[in-house]
């Protein structure tokens, strides 16, 4: 990063937060979303503390305040233009591995400091309950397992794109997209062909039911082995079995093959099933689950996800973006409480191969939020991968603040 940019963005951090500390203290918080008339402008500043301790490397240590601000204009004669920004500056501690700063001898923290165009895109609303939006967005579909923004790291991930969303029923939602461009986490652009279909249909009561292909192409050969094609069925659904208890449960199962200019020849399947109960009561909600999730493998290859929210999944040590060729199986359990502005949640996986039986090793996530105001939130956040077969023993700790309206 240039001098000149390190300036301009520690610049307009300052502005930011001086403007969001006056807003906040002299006006409600959703000032700027009633002056609709004008459009709307949107602001969200994070700042976080990540701490990695990784066996065979030094340990890593990043203070990071990210900014991301945006306008959107208001809907005129069925349009709408929004642009977005954001930058990352390191504000004390920055010894760490970016994967773009070349200090490998540091853990990695992938955030790296960078400003950029976020989202800049036009909405068309001409047809009725039908949106189409051309240019650089944010795109997920269900939890994120397999398009995502990857929200969690300081820079998300976006797509230029043309998307559209329609409810032609009531009870059914379609949306596609054509991406033929992604940029990632790490601020890097990498052109796609990338037709994706997702279906949803919320007219059964004991469960919603999504299906979707998505067909990822890759137009590198350097990344020719991330090309895939992928269909599946999600079923979601709860089921109130007393007026304070309640059952969850999902069935997830996709097919995977090689596509586009993929030189592998496999074809590999995803598995996720969860059972889980919430318990309210007297001002506490309790929930608890148990899970599965399962990548087979061919021939070396196995099941992958390359637009997905990883950190999301398989631990937030993120010791398996990369899928092990042998594939993975994912058994996990979750414990969350909450009580008014708190909620702390824990998670304990075991992880093994799916060919093979292989022990990969075991992971302990921890995490506590407080909801401080509507726009201010805290969180602590802890990571333990002890490994048996499968990379090496790692530690993270995370402290966090996010302020937006």
């Amino acid at each position: 990063m240039t001098g000149i940019m390190r300036r301009t963005i520690g610049l307009l951090l300052g502005l930011s937060l001086a403007w969001c500390n006056m807003t906040w203290a002299a006006t409600p918080a959703d000032t700027i979303r009633a002056q609709g008339t004008w459009g709307q402008v949107r602001l969200d500043t994070r700042y976080r503390y990540e701490l990695v301790d990784e066996t065979g490397k030094e340990t890593a240590r990043a203070s990071t305040l990210r900014l991301r601000l945006g306008y959107g204009t208001p809907v005129l004669q069925g349009l709408q233009v929004y642009g977005e920004v954001e930058g990352l500056q390191a504000v004390g501690a920055d010894r760490y591995n970016s994967l773009r700063n070349g200090r490998t001898q540091y853990a990695i923290v992938a955030d790296p400091e960078k400003a950029e165009l976020n989202q800049l895109w036009l909405e068309v609303r001409w047809i009725p309950r039908t949106r189409l939006r051309i240019g650089r967005q944010r795109i997920t579909y269900d939890n994120h397992r397999f398009i995502g923004n990857v929200g969690w790291r300081q820079l998300e991930q976006t797509y230029d794109a043309a998307s559209v969303t329609s409810r032609p029923l009531p009870d059914l939602v379609i949306n596609g997209a054509y991406l033929w461009r992604v940029q990632n986490v790490l601020s890097q652009r990498q052109r796609l062909a990338a037709p994706l279909l997702h279906l949803t249909y919320t007219g059964w009561p004991a469960m919603r039911i999504v299906i979707y292909g998505y067909w990822i192409g890759y137009e590198a050969q350097v990344y020719a082995t991330r090309s895939v094609q992928t269909y599946g069925v999600r079923l979601e659904g709860r089921r109130l079995l007393t007026d304070r208890l309640t059952l969850r449960y999902t069935g997830e199962w996709a097919y995977q093959r090689d596509y586009y200019d993929n030189p592998n020849d496999f074809a590999v399947q995803y598995t996720h099933g969860l059972v889980g109960l919430t318990m309210q009561q007297d001002g506490w909600t309790i929930s608890v689950s148990g899970a599965l999730e399962l990548f087979t493998s061919d021939n070396g290859v196995a099941f992958s996800t390359p637009l997905a929210t990883l950190h999301a999944f398989q631990g937030w040590a993120d010791r398996f973006l990369r899928t092990p060729p042998q594939g993975l199986r994912d058994l996990y359990a979750s414990l969350s409480v909450r009580r008014g502005r708190v909620q702390v949640t824990g998670v304990y996986h075991d992880f093994a191969s799916d060919d093979g039986n292989v022990a990969y090793g075991r992971e302990l996530d921890l995490v506590a939020s407080y909801v401080l105001t509507p726009n201010l939130s805290l969180l602590v956040k802890y990571a333990a991968y002890d490994a048996r077969s499968w990379s090496v023993d790692v530690q993270k700790y995370w402290f966090m603040l996010d302020f937006r309206f």
